[in-house]
C-alpha cells in the first residue's frame, strides 16, 4: 500500500491569551517507501520546557525508527520500543541536567504509529489518541488516558517509569488519524468510548480523493486553517494537532 498524508498544528486560544507558544510537536515520515511512521507529542503546559520535551520526543523517536528500518526489514518488537523510550528519557535527563533543572520540566505525552505492509504497532503515553479505518469503520487504536486527578495525564518523564502502552495488530486498515487532546473533543465520542465517525469521514475525504503520494502540502495548509477556525476554537482552547493518513 502507498501512502499520502496531511498534517498540521495550531496554537490554542488559551495559549495565545497567556502569551505562550505552541506546545505540540509531530512528525510523519515514509521509510523505504513502505513503512509509515507518525507521532504526536503534547508538551505539558505546567512544564517549563514542555514544548522542548515534545520536540525531543518526536525527533528522537523518528530517528530511532528510521535507523531501525534501515537495518531491519520488519517493525521493532515491544522490548525495542521500550528501549527507545528509555533512550529518549535518558536524553531528556541529560538536557535537563545541562539546564540545571529536572526532567519533569520537559514532560510530554506521545502517540506513535508504525506501519508495515503486514502489521501495525502503536505506542502511547498520555492523552493523545490514534484511530484507524477498517472496512469503512473508524476504530480507536489508542484511547487517551487521564491521570488520577481532573485535567491531568501521564508523561514520558514520569517516575519511576512512564505508563507506556504498546500494541501490535495485523495491517487491516487503509487510513489512520493521530491527534493531540485538543482535537479529542471533536474526534471522539466520550459517552460511547468510540471514534466520532461524522468527524473523520469528511476530514479524510480530500486525502482519499487525490492520487499524489507523500506529504500533501496544500491540504496540510487547509487543515491548519481549519484547526484555527472559530468552529474548532469554540470547542477547544487547547493546542491542536491532527495527522490524517490514507493508503492507496
Amino acid at each position: 500500500m502507498a501512502w499520502r498524508w496531511a498534517s498540521a498544528s495550531d496554537i490554542g486560544t488559551s495559549h495565545i491569551q497567556s502569551d505562550d507558544k505552541l506546545q505540540d510537536a509531530y512528525v510523519v515520515s515514509l521509510v523505504k517507501e513502505k513503512y509509515i511512521f507518525a507521532l504526536v507529542s503534547d508538551g505539558a503546559g505546567s512544564a517549563l520546557y514542555g514544548r522542548n520535551g515534545a520536540w525531543i520526543v518526536s525527533r528522537t523517536f523518528a530517528v530511532l525508527f528510521r535507523e531501525w528500518i534501515n537495518n531491519n526489514d520488519c517493525l521493532p518488537n515491544e522490548n525495542v520500543v521500550a528501549d527507545w523510550i528509555d533512550s529518549i528519557r535518558d536524553r531528556i535527563g541529560a538536557i535537563a541536567t545541562n539546564r540545571d533543572t529536572t526532567p519533569r520540566q520537559f514532560a510530554a505525552t506521545l502517540a506513535v504509529l508504525m506501519v508495515s505492509p503486514s502489521e501495525i504497532i502503536t505506542a502511547h503515553i498520555g492523552d493523545s489518541a490514534i484511530v484507524g479505518r477498517r472496512d469503512s469503520e473508524w476504530e480507536v487504536l489508542c484511547w487517551p488516558e487521564n491521570g488520577e486527578y481532573a485535567s491531568t495525564t501521564y508523561f514520558i518523564t514520569d517516575e519511576p517509569e512512564p505508563r507506556l502502552n504498546v500494541a501490535r495488530s495485523p495491517m487491516e486498515f487503509d487510513a489512520f488519524a493521530l491527534f493531540s487532546d485538543g482535537v479529542g473533543e471533536l474526534a471522539l465520542s466520550h459517552t460511547e468510548n468510540k471514534a466520532h465517525t461524522p468527524f473523520f469521514v469528511p476530514m479524510i475525504r480530500p486525502i482519499d480523493s487525490v492520487e499524489t503520494l507523500g506529504h500533501l502540502t496544500d491540504l496540510s495548509r487547509k487543515l491548519k486553517t481549519y484547526l484555527a477556525s472559530p468552529a474548532v476554537c469554540e470547542r477547544t482552547d487547547d493546542d491542536k494537532t491532527l495527522i490524517l493518513i490514507s493508503g492507496i
